[in-house]
Order: structure tokens, then sequence, then C-alpha cells
């Protein structure tokens, strides 16, 4: 896969998400929850994490350009689904907004970035700067894609009751809670060592934390956020990741 079109979809996965409000083309994406009182969403703040992702892209393309001998390929293919995946899904978000199509949407993003974070772990220990970039590109978008879908759950549920966002809080903050939780079991124990994933999927439950202490007032949902991912770092920490190795 050449690393141009990963360069490409670096610069493009930003450009597709400011559709709407640079060119007042739909609706943007960040309408949907902004201001909300739902007790699982991040403080707006935290979704510049996006930012970050799109540099590593940018970064990992880069590379293979100026270094193509040393860049790791096997990365390009489930990096350029997971970019092409993301573009859809804020396509889809701003031009159409349903939400139960967006969370379907997540699925590719969420298979082929913990995809490419699995090929990531297979070259661990290669002495490249081609696979930090890759390692930090996929780990990262994993990570965040995890918590992003996670967060979907209670807003699907919602489009199909007609419940409001602050009805029934706490279960709809332990389904995303739990559900993050679970995801970062399986990748730790699954797929990955990689610690760009607990840097985004921490950053994104602390994220929820801040949303609750500033904007929706329940203070207590906040300080549970808060204490999940203290847990959620402290186990990974001190028991590290164990992914299970591919066979011969």
């Amino acid at each position: 896969m050449s690393p141009l079109l990963i360069l490409l979809l670096g610069f493009l996965q930003p450009l597709a998400g400011a559709l709407a409000p640079a060119f007042g083309i739909g609706t943007p994406i960040g309408d949907a929850t902004s201001g909300t009182s739902a007790p699982e969403q991040p403080f707006p703040a935290f979704f510049s994490i996006w930012s970050v992702i799109f540099a590593a892209y940018a970064a990992f393309g880069v590379n293979g350009l100026v270094r193509p001998d040393d860049w790791p390929r096997r990365l390009g293919l489930p990096l350029v689904l997971a970019g092409v995946g993301n573009i859809v899904w804020m396509l889809s978000a701003q031009l159409v907004g349903s939400q139960p199509l967006d969370f379907v949407l997540l699925a590719p993003i969420f298979v082929s970035a913990w995809w490419a974070a699995r090929e990531a772990e297979a070259l661990r220990g290669t002495r490249s700067l081609g696979f930090h970039f890759g390692d930090a590109a996929s780990g990262l978008l994993a990570g965040w894609i995890s918590v992003a879908t996670a967060i979907s759950i209670p807003l699907t549920i919602r489009s199909f009751t007609g419940l409001a966002p602050s009805d029934f809080p706490w279960p709809m903050f332990w389904s995303t809670i739990l559900s993050a939780g679970l995801f970062a079991w399986i990748f730790a124990s699954r797929i990955s060592a990689s610690l760009w994933y607990f840097v985004a999927a921490g950053w994104g439950i602390l994220g929820i934390a801040f949303h609750n202490w500033l904007e929706t007032g329940m203070h207590l949902i906040g300080h549970f956020a808060a204490g999940c991912l203290l847990i959620l770092l402290l186990l990974r920490l001190t028991r590290g990741a164990k992914p299970v190795k591919r066979g011969a």
C-alpha cells in the first residue's frame, strides 16, 4: 500500500470532518452532542485528539516516502481501510445524520484500526521510525474508536427508544464505561501491548469525567469515571499487556 495514500488520508480525514462547519453543507458532527446532558459524552475539547491521530497518519506516510526501505508496509492496508472508513463515517454524520447508521459505520473503522494495531504488535521490537509512527497511528486510533463505539451505544439506544439525554443517566453511563473496559481488556490480552491505545482510551474517559464535572452537573458520575480511569491505567501499568502471539 502506497505511503502517499496514507499521507493523503492524513489530510483528507480532517477535511471531510470540516465539510459542514467550513462550507455549510450538512450538520456539523459536534452539533449532535454539543451542550448535551448525556453523561457518557466527553467534554468537547477532548475531541482534539483527532488532530494527533491525523498527524500520526501523515507522519507515517511521510516516513514511507522518505525511507521506503524501512517502511512497515503490512500496516498500510488496515490503516488505509480505517482512514477511508473514517471519511465515510464523517460524511454520513454530517449529510445523513442517522445515529443507527453512524453506529454501524463505526464497525469497519474499529476492525481496521484493531487489525493495524495487531500488525504493529507483530513488528514490535523493530528499530524503525516508520514502525513507531505506525504504532502510534494504529494504537491511538484503535483506542479512540473503541471509546467512540462505547459512547455510541447509549446514543443508539436513545434513537430507538425516544429517551432524553438525561434519562436513566447511570445505566447509560455504565453501558459506556463497561464496554470501554471490556474493549481495553480484549485489546491488551488479544491484540497488542501498545500503550498508545490506553493513552487515547484514557483521554476519552477523562473527557467523560470533565463533561460531568463541568457541564452536566452530575459530579458523582464524573468521580466514578475518574475512578474507573485510574483503575484501568493502574491495571495496565502493573499487570501489563500479554497479547496472544500468532501461530507459526
